[in-house]
């Protein structure tokens, strides 16, 4: 009988099945050690072995064609099996890649068919077009802008993926402003709602679509992995974009462990390189993983993002803004006067001339110049706000404490002149809108950059019974729910930072009032995504007004956000991916603020000092 000879190399799973395991006998410890310093990210245990990332075990495995005893690598029958399908999609993209029109494709005209029968919703023509082809593809990108409908066309792409009896089971990672919309959808795409469930401690039995954040992928890592093994499975990454550091990120890492497990992937994002082809490449490469992201790499090498657009064009998928088909609509600014002796014009006026000095001494000084920026729109809506401080529940950037004024300050004794209850000229203008809006029968979405103008509001417009959304809301979903449905509540108070996306509004509010922006184009552009999106009804007039005291910080902004937006419509409406800033974090020195915005922001300075 011939003796079976030891594996020389055994490679398996770990125990949390998302890394991989490689064991050496220990006659080639030297060999090993070889092979290990090929896996420099991998873990390495003891001198014969290594826990390697699955990504990186994908992308290594030429390293393996070194091993020494080839007929004696013992491969775990699973992981293997993971391998071998993760090498055939990488095949495929990359001979889809060489010859689009090699591969039988769906066409739009077969997508409603391959739904199945529990598929109720309505679909636009760019929508099906999308479908067909994502459903072309084994893994795909959807790179349409915000507004376009993604949500639905991901939920189609599993109905089909289901009817096939490809997969099961859905998992879907998102920003938590995302579950609303994804709730939305899985009910009414459906004859009969799919049994969804957001991640808790561990996944509820019988849960067809599980929901998870990104912020808590990495926790949740091993029961995630375990709830995709269970049963084929599709993973959808909806705005993929927070991922784009790829293994080298918290949660890039934590998708590239997941991706892999699963039968088919999708990613969802309308900016999918806001920092060049880079970001691309680690988006792409978790759609395919290993060999796959080689591909991707030659075709993004050299960094010119509009050839690495045109060569992986038959990967991806794209709707322009121009595409949505959506009513035209002006953004109207609508100037607030501050009397030329006020208290508040004062107040302002005092507090430039405070920043003034301090800019000239430090103008590299990008944080302190980004606070000054926020004291300054604090100033122009409210003096009051300066003595409060932004709120705990506002976003970190934005949390500046109450401003310290020396007694001998000039600016002290304005300050403390303030009256307990001061109505901002531009609440009063606010609350005007609101109040004739409500006579016409029209709700009005009021936004805000400051939590604590969201508080003072609030008492101010309570004969309108307002609802309030901001990042210390405990019951977000009541108060948007009331928004909707009650006919009482004629007005929605939040910020863009906490309701700037995932939710839709535009069935029930034509109105935006701004009250304050700050220097994020993106953000803005999402805000008037709630009321401005794809389902308005044509013919709809959607009114937005922004409020700007005159000779504040407000009209800088306003004339830096024209030349931004201007720039942003052109991205939006182009059909590739040439250049891309990122919607929800643009590059910035601070709080939003790019260099232009900094010399915007220091000429308005200089030029009051030269009053």
């Amino acid at each position: 009988m011939t003796a079976v000879a030891e594996p020389s190399l055994r490679i398996a799973f770990d125990v949390t099945r998302t890394r991989a395991v490689l064991r050496a006998a220990r006659e080639h410890q030297g060999d090993f050690a070889r092979l290990a310093a090929r896996f420099p990210a991998g873990s390495q245990r003891t001198l014969l072995s290594v826990e390697v990332d699955l990504d990186d075990l994908l992308t290594g495995l030429e390293a393996l064609a070194t091993w020494p005893a080839p007929g004696t690598v013992d491969w775990d029958e699973e992981l293997a099996a993971l391998v071998g399908g993760v090498l055939d999609d990488a095949d495929r993209a990359e001979q889809r890649l060489r010859d689009p029109e090699a591969f039988a494709s769906v066409t739009p005209d077969d997508v409603e068919e391959q739904l199945g029968p529990e598929w109720c919703a309505d679909l636009t023509d760019f929508q099906r077009r999308d479908i067909a082809q994502l459903l072309s593809l084994q893994h795909g990108a959807n790179f349409s802008v915000p507004g376009a409908g993604k949500t639905r066309v991901g939920l189609a792409v599993f109905a089909a993926m289901r009817a096939r009896g490809e997969v099961r089971r859905l998992l879907i990672v998102s920003p938590k402003s995302a579950y609303e919309s994804w709730n939305y959808e899985s009910e009414v795409c459906f004859k009969e709602p799919l049994a969804t469930r957001i991640m808790d401690r561990g996944p509820a039995p019988g849960t067809e679509v599980l929901m998870v954040n990104y912020e808590r992928l990495d926790r949740s890592l091993t029961a995630l992995a375990a709830w995709l093994r269970a049963a084929p499975s599709m993973l959808i990454l909806d705005e993929a974009h927070r991922m784009k550091l790829g293994a080298r990120g918290i949660y890039g890492s934590a998708c590239m462990a997941l991706g892999p497990l699963a039968r088919r992937r999708l990613i969802l994002t309308g900016t999918p390189a806001p920092n060049g082809a880079r970001d691309l490449e680690n988006l792409l490469s978790f759609v395919w993983p290993g060999h796959g992201r080689r591909v991707v790499t030659q075709a993004v090498a050299g960094g010119d993002l509009a050839r690495a657009s045109e060569v992986l064009r038959p990967l991806f998928t794209r709707t322009t803004k121009k595409e949505l088909g959506l009513p035209p609509f002006e953004t109207r600014i609508r100037r607030v006067a501050m009397p030329p002796h006020s208290l508040h014009r004062e107040v302002y006026d005092a507090l430039v001339g405070r920043y003034t000095a301090r800019a000239e001494a430090g103008r590299d000084d990008f944080d302190a110049l980004g606070k000054a920026m926020l004291r300054l729109l604090m100033a122009a809506t409210s003096p009051a706000l300066l003595l409060e401080g932004e709120s705990r529940y506002a976003p970190l950037d934005y949390r500046v404490p109450p401003l310290d004024v020396p007694q001998t300050d000039s600016l002290y004794s304005l300050l403390k002149r303030l009256p307990d209850y001061e109505l901002s000229p531009k609440y009063k203008e606010a609350l005007s809108i609101v109040a004739e809006n409500a006579a016409e029968g029209r709700k009005t979405l009021v936004w805000t950059t400051f939590v604590r103008s969201l508080t003072t509001m609030e008492r101010l417009f309570a004969p309108y019974g307002p609802a309030v959304v901001h990042g210390g809301t405990p019951d977000r979903e009541e108060q948007l729910r009331r928004f909707r449905e009650d006919a009482d509540c004629r007005v929605l108070l939040s910020n863009p930072a906490t309701l700037g996306e995932g939710i839709s509004l535009h069935h029930v509010c034509h109105d935006a009032v701004y009250v304050d922006r700050d220097f994020m184009a993106g953000r803005f552009l999402q805000s008037l995504d709630r009321i401005h999106r794809l389902g308005l009804a044509p013919g709809t007039e959607t009114r937005v007004t922004v409020l700007a005291a005159e000779g504040t910080i407000d009209e800088v902004v306003a004339l830096r956000l024209e030349e931004k937006l201007e720039f942003m419509g052109r991205i939006l409406d182009d059909p590739s991916v040439q250049q891309l800033a990122d919607l929800e974090e643009e590059p910035s020195l601070a709080v939003g603020m790019d260099m232009a915005d900094v010399r915007a922001l220091l000429h308005h300075l200089d030029s009051h000092a030269a009053r």
